[in-house]
């Protein structure tokens, strides 16, 4: 997912925005689903690009870590699902040198979010 926002610790960065990439790999039993053909019984991946969408174009953050934090744990407090990994980019970062982009990767479960 590709969204603009808000975010980071340079008052550029808040000020002209940028770009920023969500990958997530969520974790959940599928058997329900799968027997029954029924959404009620799955993740619904548009609800969860929607949720996303919101908390990256509507919030400000100054660490991407804080960012990829939020969105998990909203997913974790809307979604019945096991572990969750968010993998969250940020290409062209002011820095004082060459770098393609930033990345954090978080991996929480259902335990560890009780």
């Amino acid at each position: 997912m590709v969204f603009y926002g808000y975010h980071g610790t340079a008052q550029e960065e808040k000020e002209l925005g940028g770009r920023f990439e969500v990958d997530l790999d969520l974790y959940t039993n599928l058997n329900k689903a799968i027997e029954t053909y029924n959404i009620e019984n799955t993740v619904n991946y548009v609800e969860i690009y929607k949720l996303v969408k919101d908390i990256v174009t509507e919030s400000n953050f100054h660490l991407i870590e804080a960012l990829a934090g939020k969105i998990v744990k909203e997913i974790f407090t809307n979604y019945l699902l096991s572990k969750v990994t968010i993998r969250l980019r940020k290409p062209n970062v002011p820095l004082h040198g060459v770098v393609d982009t930033v990345e954090v990767e978080i991996t929480r479960t259902k335990e560890e979010m009780e």
